[in-house]
């Protein structure tokens, strides 16, 4: 007999990442590029808008700082890297309440180095 997996607690999952290196790390970090202030932002503009059913949450190491702030976008599992409020709120029209993605800012799963 299967037994079948419950439904999700939330529609979306969103991690952002958050970890902060020592200064002069060559990776650098997503806290020292603004990781924290951006998902500050994406959970306040989350609840604005609504989005009872998504959760934004703080991430530890993503392992992808060199590349942030970096966040991650679940069930999909898509990978984006954000620099402004603007990126966050592009991400949470397009994404969250579009269905979407935002091309622009997504990381590929080989990329090392940010797009320019």
């Amino acid at each position: 007999m299967t037994i079948a997996d419950p439904p999700p607690f939330y529609r979306c999952h969103v991690f952002a990442c958050t970890n902060e290196r020592p200064e002069g790390h060559p990776r650098g970090s997503c806290k020292a590029r603004g990781g924290e202030r951006l998902r500050n932002y994406m959970k306040a503009r989350a609840k604005e808008l609504g989005l009872a059913d998504t959760r934004i949450n703080s991430a530890g190491c993503l392992d992808r700082c060199e590349l942030g702030p970096t966040i991650v976008v679940y069930p999909e599992g898509v990978w984006y890297t954000a620099h402004s409020n603007a990126d966050i709120d592009e991400i949470l029209q397009t994404h969250l309440i579009e269905g979407g993605r935002v091309e622009r800012l997504m990381l590929a799963p080989d990329q090392t180095e940010p797009r320019s």
